[in-house]
């Protein structure tokens, strides 16, 4: 056990250490601040190298030194890494904390950060135990990389005790606050063809960067889809993931991609694609959405639209072509409205689709979705849309003209690299 401490030590802030904590998410961490002084367990989700170890390393840098919680009252333990690999389970995670406890004897409130906690055996059992622990004051912290496993884990033993938060690739507006850009079109552009994953703004954008995104495919399809499914086709899933990535933003449905795949002389079932796709989602690689019935107000099965958490998957893997733009710039805008925490979906209405429905709570906001509107059929069609849905609902087309479009019919023109204003205006 001295040995695995040694090696806890390693990571953790006792002593005065310090670490790197990266480019500075604001945003989640006001976010999270907020939820600070109780016992909610706050679990912080989305695929891997989004950023959750550096916002957990902001985190415990803003208890240190702007709340003044003393350093041995931290415990950050990372399952991946290979110092610890002999804690396979709870019970493992349990001795480790406890020796913890006894070696520094932290008087007061411990705070306990667990990342990608999916790779403990029985993790719920380990947060549940702590969490609810009424002789002693813990407060609990944990990320993981994989949708169902932590929210079927979570509401079976945490009984809603719990609060979730998404933490995507960098936003618009936190990619130029990194490179000191502005809000125009040539930044946009840059953000476009290249992606938001944080690390990338260390590479570039030429092969270093495309072995880096190469690499992280790889380890998301052998670590977090593989491993934990069971899958055993795994050119299957190679061929899934670049059909999905390649037609983001297209209606699609397991009939028709097991037709692709018949075609390719690639025998397979609906069944097993449904499983794939779904693992695929799980792992927060690709998003589901889901069409949405303007006037009877319910979702639609069948067809569907699949969008990347980040689009460095695409431009970097397959390269980013022209032909490309329009559905680059949809699956951006779709991004920024599930981070404003928007449910969004696909509207359908009469023989027509908007191409998002984003709603919370009683608001609903409208978009659709070109790269120019640059022919009279395009502006028609685009607004025609939006003005065939009658109620009060903000109704927005967004492009990268060079020029605003006057409103029309209420229905406003929106500058891509100006969405964030939809949004700071409310």
């Amino acid at each position: 056990m001295d040995e695995l401490f040694e090696q806890l030590q390693r990571y953790n802030y006792w002593g005065g250490r310090t670490f790197d904590i990266g480019f500075k998410r604001t945003s989640y961490l006001t976010k999270i601040e907020k939820y600070l002084g109780n016992r909610l367990v706050k679990v912080l989700t989305g695929q891997r190298r989004s950023g959750k170890s550096f916002i957990l390393r902001q985190l415990i840098d803003f208890l240190i030194n702007e709340k003044n919680i003393p350093e041995k009252n931290i415990f950050y333990f990372n399952k991946e890494f290979i110092g610890f690999e002999t804690v396979k389970n709870s019970s493992d995670l349990n001795r480790l904390f406890d020796f913890y406890k006894q070696k520094l004897a932290p008087e007061g409130k411990i705070y306990i950060f667990i990342d990608e906690i999916q790779n403990i055996e029985h993790w719920e059992l380990f947060v549940n135990s702590y969490s609810q622990d009424f002789s002693a004051d813990f407060e609990i912290f944990i990320t993981g990389s994989n949708s169902q496993m932590l929210s079927g884990e979570l509401a079976s033993h945490l009984s809603g005790r719990y609060v979730v938060i998404q933490i995507f690739p960098l936003s618009y507006l936190e990619f130029i606050d990194f490179y000191q850009l502005l809000p125009e079109k040539s930044s946009y552009l840059r953000y476009l063809r290249t992606g938001g994953l944080p690390e990338l703004i260390y590479f570039g954008e030429g092969e270093v960067a495309r072995n880096y995104v190469e690499s992280l495919k790889n380890t998301i399809i052998l670590r977090d889809i593989i491993q934990r499914y069971g899958i055993k086709d795994v050119a299957l899933l190679e061929n899934l993931f670049r059909f999905l990535a390649n037609n983001i933003g297209n209606l699609t449905s397991f009939t028709n991609i097991v037709n692709y795949f018949k075609n390719l002389s690639k025998k397979t079932s609906y069944d097993t694609l449904a499983t794939y796709t779904k693992s695929l989602s799980e792992s927060f690689v690709f998003h589901e959405v889901e069409r949405y019935d303007i006037r009877g107000m319910h979702t639609l099965g069948g067809v569907r639209k699949y969008f990347l958490n980040d689009l460095s998957f695409r431009n970097y893997i397959f390269g980013f072509t022209p032909t490309m733009a329009n559905t680059n710039l949809e699956n951006l805008v779709y991004l920024e409205l599930i981070r404003q925490g928007y449910n969004v979906t696909v509207g359908v209405l009469n023989q027509t689709e908007v191409d998002f429905v984003a709603q919370a709570g009683e608001e609903t906001l409208y978009f659709q979705v070109a790269y120019l509107l640059n022919t009279e059929k395009t502006i028609a069609r685009e607004f025609e849309n939006l003005h065939q849905i009658h109620d009060n609902f903000p109704k927005y087309v967004i492009t990268i003209d060079d020029f605003k479009f006057s409103d029309d019919k209420g229905v406003k023109h929106v500058q891509a690299w100006e969405l964030f204003s939809v949004f700071n205006a409310k």
